[in-house]
């Protein structure tokens, strides 16, 4: 059974396979190097990251097919914004603590009522009344949807911007675009289908309001600039597009003979083989996404590009990008705020010129998008969302500013399957507390997953020994802003 003879002669049978001479130290790296790139390619990549892949139905009817998600970071002070109260005017300078129960706040600084610095007009045919910081938004109150009873589970911006993303207060769940794509793929194969663009400001937190958290990686959000070179790498380096096709070859064939050899990750390594094609196909594709050139004078006049002020080209050519990203089947789009001249909503102090510098940045490349969305037809598909993570108190931190305020915030939405020119819920006198139909984020999540055509209850995804969802265990649609 332990022939010398037949272990110096490997081609001898052997009667039994324990007793197979040892392979020399060459083959045995060679295998065991390939066996264990195996292991590896199959534990990091899943047949679900290939491009587009979707859950390929949608559980009813989608209203929309893409969204565009305005993101206020910082908070926007509900009183001075979308839900005007008559009643700070009434007692302003008073302590709150006299007319109502006051909760302990970010900074536990409580001062004197603060009624708004600006003014509330009604507007449009549906008479909402909108703040006199936004009069171009105004202009456009018919098509919105504004909720004036969102509530948030955090006081403080990391972990209210995590809630607000990725239905959780804590650091690593996937956000609500990478659910989106998970949910329905993309319709461009030569874009990813969740795009950031980062006007400077990225939200407490960091990346991880964009990421695909326990997702496959290929549902993670891509950060761009709104500049011609908004994208790292994105024109190729090497001298000839036919280099660079000779080089994927290589790979591709490299890849597969691996699978021909080792057949149990074939549709692992097609994905990885995807993500490149992917990448390769963007240099071609996302250059001429960015060239605003064949954009006319009058619509970049009307999206601010050729204002003075400089935070409005921005937030301007960032609204446009959304349009051009939607128009190529990009599913969704969350933009960021200016970091040039401007600061996040988060005034604690010099509420009136740090509330003013933000609006004029964002107001009329706002109602700019909309009306350019309806104009081309899109807007009937595209659900637009403007938010803050939480909102901010009646009364004044310090003589001029605003602490932060989780129980009661205003937001809006507009487009893709929203009854627009409508106000759902209220807040009490002063805009502290919700006293009408009361939302949370979940409800929020749950609501857009509706209009996209997805059942929030069915769109999960195991992980960690259960079935995880965006809005966990919790959630309803908000049936008062559906058209």
């Amino acid at each position: 059974m332990n022939d010398p003879a037949a272990i110096a002669h490997p081609g001898v049978p052997f009667p039994c396979r324990r007793h197979r001479p040892l392979p020399s130290r060459r083959r045995w790296l060679a295998e065991a190097g390939c066996g264990f790139g195996a292991v590896a390619a199959a534990a990091l990549l899943d047949r679900d990251q290939a491009r587009g892949a979707g859950l390929s139905a949608v559980h009813h009817p989608a209203r929309a097919t893409s969204v565009i998600f305005l993101y206020m970071d910082g908070g926007v002070s509900q009183v001075d914004s979308f839900d005007p109260k008559p009643r700070l005017e009434r007692d302003a300078g008073k302590d709150p603590r006299s007319l109502f129960k006051v909760d302990a706040t970010q900074f536990n600084s409580v001062g004197n009522v603060l009624p708004s610095p600006w003014g509330f007009r009604r507007y449009g045919q549906s008479g909402i009344a909108v703040s006199d910081l936004f009069p171009s938004i105004a202009a456009r109150v018919d098509e919105l949807a504004v909720i004036r009873s969102m509530t948030s589970a955090f006081p403080e911006h990391t972990n209210a911007n995590y809630f607000l993303h990725t239905g959780s207060g804590l650091q690593g769940r996937p956000s609500m675009g990478a659910w989106t794509t998970y949910g329905l793929g993309s319709e461009n194969d030569d874009l990813p289908g969740f795009m950031v663009i980062n006007g400077g400001l990225i939200p407490p937190g960091g990346l991880d309001n964009f990421t695909s958290g326990f997702l496959p990686a290929t549902y993670q959000g891509s950060v761009i600039r709104p500049v011609r070179g908004g994208l790292a790498n994105v024109l190729p380096r090497e001298p000839s597009s036919g280099m660079q096709s000779a080089k994927l070859g290589l790979a591709r064939r490299l890849d597969d003979g691996f699978a021909a050899a080792y057949p149990a990750v074939p549709d692992a390594l097609e994905s990885a083989i995807a993500n490149r094609e992917l990448a390769w196909r963007m240099q071609t594709e996302v250059p001429g996404l960015l060239d605003l050139d064949g954009e006319t004078v009058a619509m970049k006049r009307a999206y601010g590009l050729e204002s003075e002020y400089e935070p409005t080209r921005i937030f301007g050519t960032e609204c446009l990008l959304a349009r051009r990203m939607v128009e190529r089947g990009v599913r969704f789009v969350e933009l960021t705020c200016p970091s040039v001249g401007t600061d996040r909503w988060d005034q604690h102090g010099g509420l009136r010129e740090g509330h003013a510098r933000n609006a004029r940045a964002v107001d009329q490349p706002i109602a700019a998008l909309i009306a350019d969305l309806r104009q081309r037809g899109l807007l009937d598909t595209t659900l637009v969302v403007w938010s803050g993570e939480f909102g901010r108190t009646p009364f004044a931190q310090g003589s001029d500013g605003r602490d932060h305020n989780p129980q009661a915030f205003s937001l809006w939405m507009a487009g893709g399957g929203v009854k627009g020119g409508t106000v759902v819920g209220a807040t009490d006198d002063y805009g502290y507390r919700v006293v009408e139909k009361p939302f949370m984020i979940h409800d929020l999540h749950a609501t857009l997953l509706w209009l996209l055509g997805l059942d929030h209850t069915q769109l999960t995804y195991r992980f960690s020994g259960r079935d995880m969802r965006l809005t966990d265990v919790h959630g309803h649609v908000i049936a008062d802003v559906l058209a």
